[in-house]
């Protein structure tokens, strides 16, 4: 049984399959700063990154440092700023996905959109795009309560974000080094507990809410399977982290590797009227991520039988379809089928 928190929500998925279930009885919750992911996605599909490339510049603005001060007369989590200081777009998503810095949030926002307002419609549209159905965005850094959702969908936006090697790199750091700011660190504190490697925490100690979206890597069978997840809701992150914990512990010896379709495995099968039959085999092995109980789904995709067949020749496709998975392969008869026999034909015209 898997082990919800009693207090707040849930949900596990992985890498490959999607969301795999949620605790009962959902509701969109505040995300706090875990909205930061989506902020951090928006920016790399428009600017995207390769590995090490730090990125256009962005150049601090006496406007951006009043935002930095009064952001910090309010409390929020923020990220020293100096004004003509020099931010790499990699830095700044650093600066909002490890200290987690709510101006650098609204900076980056204005700087891919051209406004904070602007950038939110993209935001909800990305949501709407990856199914995240109970999911709005109000504000780029989470700050409204108004940016809520669910852990079911936060798993979804968990997926795509580990998928993209330059968001994942830079939750699993523990700490990074800014121009101004200095050494800032992970607000993750549980990275490296139960192979933790990010995702974002959320959380507002003045109202004992609290969330974490959640990524662990590990191994099974030369294949790295990663579980995924979030709570929600939860009143402290010390709670957050235990619940992810704990599902994660779960889940991982449950999820496996194996192959869905093998090498020379037989699909289909043409028989013909004149005696002639020709197995169709698949081209290549498939291996899958699993879980107990998940569905797979296959579907042979072949042209209508037109004599002559070549054998070993590709000959239509086998789709193989497991939770988020769907993989094609090429398949092949194993012998020719030829046109039937002049014979054949004229004891039929009779």
């Amino acid at each position: 049984m898997i082990p919800w928190p009693q207090n707040g929500s849930a949900a596990v998925g992985a890498a490959g399959l999607g969301v795999i279930d949620a605790s009962p009885g959902q509701q969109p919750l505040p995300m706090w700063s875990i909205a930061k992911v989506m902020t951090a996605l928006v920016v790399l599909d428009d600017h995207p990154l390769q590995k090490d490339q730090p990125g256009p510049n962005l150049t601090i603005t006496d406007g951006d440092v009043q935002v930095y001060q009064q952001k910090k007369a309010n409390q929020e989590s923020v990220v020293a700023v100096r004004a003509g200081e020099q931010l790499s777009e990699f830095q700044a998503l650093e600066a909002i996905l490890i200290p987690s810095g709510n101006n650098i949030a609204d900076l980056l926002a204005s700087w891919d959109a051209g406004s904070v307002p602007a950038f939110i419609q993209k935001m909800n549209v990305r949501a709407k795009a990856l199914g995240m159905r109970q999911t709005t965005y109000t504000d780029p850094s989470g700050l409204d309560a108004g940016t809520r959702s669910t852990p079911a969908d936060l798993t979804r936006l968990a997926v795509v974000a580990i998928a993209n090697p330059v968001l994942a790199g830079i939750v699993s750091q523990a700490s990074t080094q800014l121009p101004v700011a200095g050494t800032v660190y992970n607000v993750d504190y549980a990275l490296g507990q139960s192979g933790i490697a990010g995702i974002k925490t959320g959380s507002n100690p003045d109202v004992s809410s609290a969330g974490f979206m959640f990524s662990a890597p590990f191994n099974v069978a030369g294949h790295t399977v990663t579980v995924v997840g979030a709570v929600m809701g939860l009143a402290t992150l010390d709670d957050a982290f235990k619940a992810a914990r704990g599902l994660i512990d779960f889940a991982r010896p449950l999820l496996t590797v194996a192959d869905a379709v093998r090498d020379r495995q037989p699909v289909g099968r043409y028989v013909v009227p004149w005696g002639q039959s020709s197995t169709l085999q698949a081209t290549a092995d498939v291996a899958l991520v699993q879980w107990p109980g998940t569905v797979l789904q296959r579907r042979l995709e072949v042209p209508s039988l037109r004599p002559p067949l070549q054998a070993g020749a590709d000959h239509g496709d086998l789709e193989v379809v497991l939770g988020d998975q769907d993989v094609r392969v090429s398949v092949q008869p194993d012998r020719p089928i030829s046109a039937p026999a002049r014979s054949w034909r004229l004891t039929r015209l009779a």
